[in-house]
């Protein structure tokens, strides 16, 4: 994969994630401040559709990201960082009287700036989730089958979570797709993270594969960054 083509998978994941619709060459050359010709990009695009990072559905002309597709995205925006949202975090959290309700006021401040589903777990015999119907009126859960895998994703919910609870490090971990516990059309972020009192709390945000990975990452990191500030009397 050559620099442009590197700059036109990018390009494609971004504006399917802003859009959910199949991005074509001729949006890529219009709108996306390429200096050659639709022609040119179609052939970039050919490339990366045989290395497998996009693929066209159905009889479409656009593109849409693959799971590798997505995962070199995410490699690529690892260490950038977005405007920070961290005092909202920090505002929701003095609302709160105890470590258990900090985090609910996370999670809920985590589903009005990302627009996915929220979840908090506490060492794990406390978990709670908020968001749910988020997900389900995104287009990526329109058709009948993804709302199935959402309501099985639901009836698993605490198993899952206590899972995940085992293994994650203390960084954000992303899982897309067939990686994702929670649904193989779904991606999740997650993190554990120690509070003031040692107790370990899972905080992760579940959405589509279609979801801005950039941002929501930064979201994360910035949430945790807020709960390390607070002091329990």
């Amino acid at each position: 994969m050559n620099p442009r083509q590197e700059s036109v998978l990018k390009a494609i994941v971004e504006n399917y994630i802003k859009t959910a619709e199949p991005v074509g060459s001729k949006f890529l050359a219009e709108r996306c401040g390429f200096s050659v010709s639709p022609a040119t990009l179609r052939n970039d695009m050919v490339v990366l559709d045989q290395e497998g990072f996009i693929r066209a559905p159905h009889t479409s002309a656009g593109r849409v990201p693959t799971e590798k597709g997505y995962e070199f995205y995410l490699a690529s925006i690892r260490n950038m960082r977005r405007a920070s949202s961290k005092q909202q975090f920090s505002d929701a959290i003095t609302e709160a009287r105890t470590q258990e309700g900090a985090v609910k006021q996370v999670a809920k401040k985590l589903v009005d700036l990302s627009g996915e589903m929220a979840l908090v777990a506490f060492d794990p015999n406390w978990s709670y989730y908020t968001g749910i119907s988020n997900l389900f009126a995104k287009p990526d859960f329109a058709r009948l089958g993804l709302t199935q895998e959402l309501s099985e994703m639901m009836d698993r919910f605490d198993e899952v979570v206590n899972s995940l609870y085992e293994h994650l490090p203390e960084a954000p971990q992303v899982m897309i797709g067939g990686e994702n516990p929670f649904g193989r059309r779904m991606s999740s972020i997650m993190v554990k993270y120690a509070l003031p009192d040692d107790t370990s709390v899972l905080i992760g945000l579940v959405g589509p594969i279609r979801m801005d990975y950039k941002k929501n990452i930064s979201l994360l990191e910035e949430a945790v960054e807020s709960l390390s500030e607070i002091i329990y009397e």
